[in-house]
C-alpha cells in the first residue's frame, strides 16, 4: 500500500463504498503498510495486516491469510493483481468467503505460462467473478491466463478529481525556476523501463532545436533515474528537464503542465492520465493497453504508436501550434471522465458486484 495505480484504485474504493453497508479490511503480502496504507489507517480508521511473504511458494502467508479470512468473517475477499489474488484464492477455502479479483495491468511483453494453462481455468471457475480494468487487460486475462472471457468483466478505474491549489503552484514554479514563456510538458510516473521517460528526453531535444522554449517535468522516482539522468546530460538538456523525485501530491505538478505526456510501453488504466484529464490538462500517451479506451484520438486527446517519436512529436506540436483547439479538446477530455471514469460509478459497480448472491 505505497503510492502506485493499484494502490490508488484501493483507496478510492474504500473511500466510496456505502458505510452503513460495507467495512473493510487490507491485507498486505510484501510488507508494508506503505504512504497510503497509513493515511487508511489514520484517516479512516482501516485496519491493516501486513506481511513480507517469502521468496518462492509462500505456505505460511496462505495460513496466515486464512486465519485473517476466519477470525474476520468476511463475506467478501477482493484480490488485486494476480499473485495476491492467488494466495488469497488458496486461502478463502472452508471459510464461506466469496472470491474476487481485478487484474489492473499486463507485464511488457506478456508471455504464455503452462502452470497457467492448467491453474487458471480452474480458478478462474470456483471464483465469484474477475474484473479487468479494461478490454485490453480483459482480453490479456483470456488470451494470457487462460480465463473465461464470458466471466471477465470490466470495471474502468475512477477518481476523485484531485483539487487545485494556486499558491502551492505559484510557489513549485518558483522553486523549479519555471518562467511565464516556458511551454511545461510532463509525465507522472514510476522512473521505469516500461513507462519508456527516455522517449521524451530524446523528443524534449528535437522540439528545443525546432525552436520551441519547452521544459519537461518528470514527476516520480525509480530504478531509471541515473540512468535518465545521464541521457538528459548527454543531450545537454540539464537546464531543459527537471528530475522531482517522489510527491506525495502529484497533482500540484499536474497543474504546472501544458500537456501531459504518457508514454509507456504497457498500461491498464492509468490513474495520473484520469487525474490530468479532471484537471483540464491535454493529454498525448502512446496507443497501448486500455488507453485507446480512455483517449478518443483527436478529440479527448493524442494517441500515437507506441515509440514513434514522429507521431509524438507532430501531437505536441499540434497542441502548441493550436491553442482553439487545444482548449477544445481538454473541454471534451474532462466531460469524458465525468461521464466515464468517477470513482463513484466504479465504487458503484464493484459495490453491486459484491452483494450479487446475498
Amino acid at each position: 500500500m505505497g503510492f502506485g495505480g493499484t494502490e490508488q484504485v484501493i483507496r478510492q474504493l474504500i473511500g466510496n463504498l456505502a458505510p452503513d453497508c460495507f467495512e473493510c479490511e487490507i491485507a498486505c503480502i510484501d510488507g508494508g503498510p506503505g504512504e497510503i496504507g497509513q493515511q487508511l489507517a489514520r484517516d479512516r480508521g482501516i485496519v491493516i495486516h501486513a506481511k513480507q511473504r517469502k521468496p518462492g511458494f509462500d505456505k505460511a502467508l496462505v495460513r496466515w491469510l486464512h486465519g485473517i479470512i476466519r477470525k474476520g468473517k468476511f463475506d467478501v475477499v477482493h484480490g488485486h493483481q494476480y499473485s495476491p489474488f492467488l494466495y488469497a484464492w488458496l486461502a478463502h477455502w472452508m471459510t464461506g468467503t466469496r472470491m474476487v479479483f481485478t487484474e489492473h495491468g499486463r507485464f511488457h511483453p506478456d508471455r504464455h505460462r503452462k502452470k497457467a494453462r492448467f491453474i487458471n481455468p480452474f480458478i478462474a471457475r470456483s471464483s465469484h467473478a474477475l474484473v479487468a480494468i479494461s478490454e485490453a487487460t480483459r482480453e490479456a486475462l483470456a488470451e494470457y491466463e487462460y480465463m473465461p472471457p464470458s466471466k471477465i468483466q470490466v470495471i474502468y478505474n475512477g477518481i476523485e478529481p484531485p483539487s487545485r491549489n494556486p499558491d502551492r503552484e505559484r510557489q513549485i514554479r518558483a522553486e523549479l525556476q519555471l518562467t511565464p514563456d516556458d511551454i511545461v510538458l510532463g509525465t507522472v510516473a514510476r522512473l521505469d523501463p516500461v513507462k519508456n521517460q527516455a522517449l521524451l528526453l530524446t523528443a524534449t531535444r528535437r522540439l528545443r532545436d525546432e525552436g520551441y522554449p519547452v521544459r519537461l517535468l518528470l514527476v516520480g522516482d525509480g530504478p531509471e533515474r541515473e540512468k535518465l539522468e545521464t541521457q538528459a546530460r548527454e543531450l545537454s538538456l540539464e537546464k531543459s528537464v527537471v528530475f522531482t523525485g517522489f510527491q506525495e501530491n502529484p497533482a500540484d505538478y499536474l497543474g504546472l503542465m501544458d500537456v501531459f505526456l504518457l508514454p509507456s510501453f504497457t498500461e491498464g488504466t492509468s490513474m495520473t492520465l484520469l487525474e490530468a484529464m479532471s484537471l483540464g490538462v491535454p493529454v498525448i500517451a502512446s496507443r497501448v493497453g486500455g488507453t485507446p479506451e480512455i483517449v478518443e484520438h483527436e478529440k479527448t486527446g493524442f494517441l500515437f504508436d507506441s515509440g514513434d517519436e514522429d507521431g509524438l512529436l507532430k501531437a505536441v506540436k499540434t497542441l502548441l501550434d493550436d491553442p482553439e483547439a487545444k482548449r477544445q479538446m481538454t473541454t471534451s477530455a474532462w466531460k469524458r471522465f465525468q461521464q466515464r471514469f468517477s470513482a463513484r460509478q466504479m465504487a458503484d459497480q464493484y459495490q453491486s458486484l459484491y452483494l450479487v448472491g446475498r
